[in-house]
C-alpha cells in the first residue's frame, strides 16, 4: 500500500507539472457545503449494491449552468443515491481542473476546453462523467453599444473585440461565427477582458464589440443598453457543448457505481430543471449571484446531462481546427461508461 500511495503521489505531481504548461495557453469559458440526508443504503442496494466511494468531493464555479446540480443538492437527490457530496469553489476552469489532477477533488466542473487541452498535452487521462450545458440561441453572443460602428457581423473585421482570453473556446466561437458569415478575423484586435468588466470596457470605448454569455448579456443590456450583434450559437457552433463534469480515468475505473450514481442524480435534476424554469431562477439568485430581475430575464444555456459522443466531438474538432490543440482527439474515448451492475 505504501508503494502504491507513493507511486500515485508521484504521478499526480508529474501531471500537475505538465498541466501548468498546457493550461498557460487557455482560460476557461464561463464557465456548497456537505449534503446531508439518509445514508441511502436501500437506494444503493437497489441500484447494484453499495457504492465504492460514498463521499466524494466536487469542484464547482458560480455559473448558471450548474443550476441542476444545486437543485439536486437542495432536494437531497445525492443522499437518496447513497452519495455525500462536498463542494469546493474554483475561480476558473483551469483551477477546477488543477484541483482534479492534484487529487483534491474527485470530479471537476468546467468548460470543455481545459479538459481537452489537458488530454491533448498528456497532462491527464480525462473521463467525462456528465454533460452540463450547451449553447442555446442567444445565450452566447457578441454585443456592442447601440451607437457603435459595429451593427452586424460584417462590421467585425479589423475591430477590437473583447474576449475573456486568447486561445479559448470563446475565441473559437467568435472566429467560427465570423468565418461562417464570410468575415475575415485576421486583422481583429483581441482584447482580454473578464466578463464582469466587459460592460464598462464597452462604455469606455476600449473595445468595439465583445463576447458575452449569460447572465452578463442581460446585465450589460440593463446597465449600458448593449445590443446583440450576432448569436454565436449558430451554424457550426449551434448547440455546441459548453461545459461538463470531468474526472480521471483512475477514479472512474475504480468507482464505476459511484460514477453511475452521480450520473443518475444529474439526469434526474436536469430533467426537472428543463421541465420547470421556476425551480431554477431562485438558484441563479443564490448561487450565480444575480438579482431576481436578471434571473427572470436571463436566456438560459440548454441544460444537459447525458454525454453524446457525436455532439461532444464537435468541441475538440473545432479546437484542433483553430489550433487550440495540436492533434485530433476521439471524444468518445473520454466518456466514462456507467456501471453495468
Amino acid at each position: 500500500m505504501l508503494r502504491h500511495g507513493t507511486k500515485s503521489m508521484w504521478r499526480r505531481r508529474t501531471r500537475l507539472g505538465m498541466l501548468a504548461t498546457s493550461l498557460a495557453l487557455l482560460a476557461s469559458v464561463s464557465g456548497c457545503g456537505l449534503l446531508g440526508g439518509s445514508d441511502g443504503s436501500d437506494d444503493a442496494a437497489a441500484n447494484g449494491g453499495p457504492l465504492e466511494k460514498s463521499k466524494i468531493k466536487l469542484s464547482i464555479m458560480p455559473t448558471i449552468d450548474l443550476a441542476p446540480f444545486h437543485l439536486a443538492t437542495k432536494k437531497n437527490y445525492f443522499a437518496e443515491e447513497g452519495l455525500e457530496v462536498e463542494t469546493v469553489t474554483a475561480p476558473s476552469g483551469q483551477a477546477s481542473l488543477t484541483k482534479l489532477i492534484s487529487g483534491e477533488v474527485d470530479i471537476a466542473y468546467g468548460s470543455y476546453a481545459p479538459f481537452f487541452v489537458a488530454q491533448a498535452q498528456g497532462a491527464a487521462d480525462i473521463k467525462f462523467v456528465a454533460d452540463a450545458s450547451s449553447a442555446a440561441p442567444n445565450s452566447t453572443v457578441i454585443v456592442a453599444l447601440p451607437d457603435s460602428s459595429v451593427k452586424t457581423v460584417d462590421h467585425l473585421a479589423g475591430k477590437k473585440i473583447g474576449i475573456t482570453a486568447r486561445n479559448t473556446i470563446i475565441e473559437v466561437l467568435v472566429k467560427s461565427t465570423m468565418r461562417t458569415h464570410g468575415v475575415s478575423y485576421d486583422d481583429v484586435q483581441w482584447v482580454e477582458i473578464p466578463f464582469p468588466d466587459t460592460a464598462a470596457a464597452l462604455q469606455r470605448g476600449d473595445v468595439d464589440a465583445a463576447f458575452l454569455t449569460e447572465p452578463f448579456i442581460t446585465q450589460a443590456a440593463k446597465s449600458i443598453g448593449a445590443v446583440t450583434v450576432v448569436d454565436t450559437a449558430t451554424g457550426p457552433t449551434k448547440d455546441l457543448p459548453t461545459a461538463g463534469f470531468g474526472s480521471t480515468a483512475e477514479f472512474t475505473n475504480e468507482n464505476p457505481k459511484t460514477v453511475a450514481a452521480f450520473q443518475r442524480v444529474m439526469q434526474r435534476a436536469t430533467n426537472e430543471a428543463l421541465a420547470d424554469r421556476s425551480k431554477i431562477e431562485p438558484l441563479l439568485v443564490e448561487f450565480a449571484k444575480v438579482d431576481a430581475d436578471t434571473a427572470a430575464l436571463t436566456t438560459l444555456l440548454k441544460f444537459e446531462s447525458k454525454l453524446d459522443p457525436t455532439r461532444l466531438q464537435r468541441v475538440p474538432d473545432l479546437m484542433h481546427e483553430f489550433n487550440l490543440i495540436p492533434n485530433k482527439i476521439d471524444a468518445s474515448t473520454m466518456i466514462a461508461q456507467p456501471s453495468s451492475s
